[in-house]
């Protein structure tokens, strides 16, 4: 897991943590990275300074950078495995929670919000269905009322 600082276009600071740099990448080019502040897609990587690990694999030294480092994380031995644990039972949850989508509901595709809108209004009958939508048709669904959410991605997902 890589842990990047974070800028939007408004110049809001934050952090995410990401599988790999190129799930990074992958998730700025879908605009699945948002700023938690105003919303903004638009995103970049900050400047941050790197942390190293030293032999004995106890102790943390930052690397000196024009900016003050944020204070070292010391990992206590063995949580590391218990984090690994933890994720594994979370993403393995989180896809038996999309594959039961999946099984359930129907794929209308790029037709996601035209047809939630459908069954919002009463023009057809209500389904289970699961497809396509930026995140300003998201948005837009939302504040029609009509209740949408993400289907889980997996940093193991193959597009």
């Amino acid at each position: 897991m890589i842990r990047y600082a974070l800028r939007c276009e408004r110049g809001h600071s934050f952090e995410s943590w990401f599988q790999s740099s190129s799930a990074y990448e992958s998730q700025v080019k879908r605009k699945l990275v948002e700023c938690p502040t105003c919303g903004s897609a638009k995103v970049e990587k900050a400047i941050m300074a790197p942390r190293i690990v030293s032999k004995k694999g106890r102790e943390v030294a930052p690397v000196p950078a024009a900016a003050p480092a944020p204070a070292p994380e010391v990992i206590p031995p063995g949580s590391t495995s218990l984090m690994m644990a933890q994720e594994r039972e979370l993403r393995a949850k989180l896809k038996e929670l999309r594959d039961h989508i999946v099984k359930n509901a129907d794929d209308v595709g790029e037709r996601f919000p035209t047809e939630a809108r459908k069954m919002h209004y009463g023009e057809t009958e209500h389904r289970p269905i699961y497809g396509e939508a930026s995140l300003q048709e998201a948005r837009e669904l939302v504040e029609e009322g009509i209740e949408v959410a993400p289907i889980p991605v997996l940093p193991d997902d193959r597009n």
